[in-house]
């Protein structure tokens, strides 16, 4: 189990490391380092997801190690409070970002081993706190910097991690 602090709430998370064990492997590897320790959702978008893991306030952008490959394949799927890896265009780019899904997204799922199919991996659920996610998702958001959208107005803070 992991839990999310957030200057909003806890937020538990259980993780399927059978179905998607290198996805969880490095979530942990963040998670334990203090990586994640005051970092922001930066993106939320209400019906659809809530996004964090890669930014602390102000938008800063951290450093993060290199991709991994892409466990969307693992029979899992992106339906509400479940919680999948974000990357850019190219498949197997996820890092440190994830998102909670906030709606039944199945059309994130993985569909074919191809730049259009592959999908995002799940790799844990919501188990405790979908009120704070609620929360979450249904904050003011704006644009930041000119290049960011759906950013929340005020910081929605991860103060820090822990791993049980």
């Amino acid at each position: 189990m992991i839990t999310l602090h957030t200057n909003f709430g806890d937020i538990t998370l259980e993780m399927n490391e059978e179905k998607a064990p290198n996805t969880v492997a490095n979530f942990l590897n963040y998670a334990k380092s203090g990586f994640y320790d005051n970092t922001i959702f930066h993106r939320v978008i209400d019906g659809f997801m809530i996004q964090g893991g890669g930014f602390a306030p102000n938008m800063e952008e951290k450093d993060s190690q290199k991709p991994i490959k892409n466990e969307a394949n693992n029979g899992l799927s992106n339906v509400k409070y479940s919680v999948a890896m974000a990357r850019t265009m190219e498949p197997h780019s996820a890092s440190a970002q994830f998102f909670i899904n906030v709606g039944d997204n199945k059309f994130l799922d993985f569909k074919s081993e191809t730049t259009d199919g592959w999908g995002y991996c799940v790799f844990a659920n919501v188990v405790a706190g979908e009120d704070v996610v609620d929360k979450i998702k249904g904050v003011a958001t704006g644009n930041s910097h000119f290049v960011h959208q759906d950013v929340p107005l005020e910081d929605v803070v991860i103060t820090k991690v822990t791993v049980a």
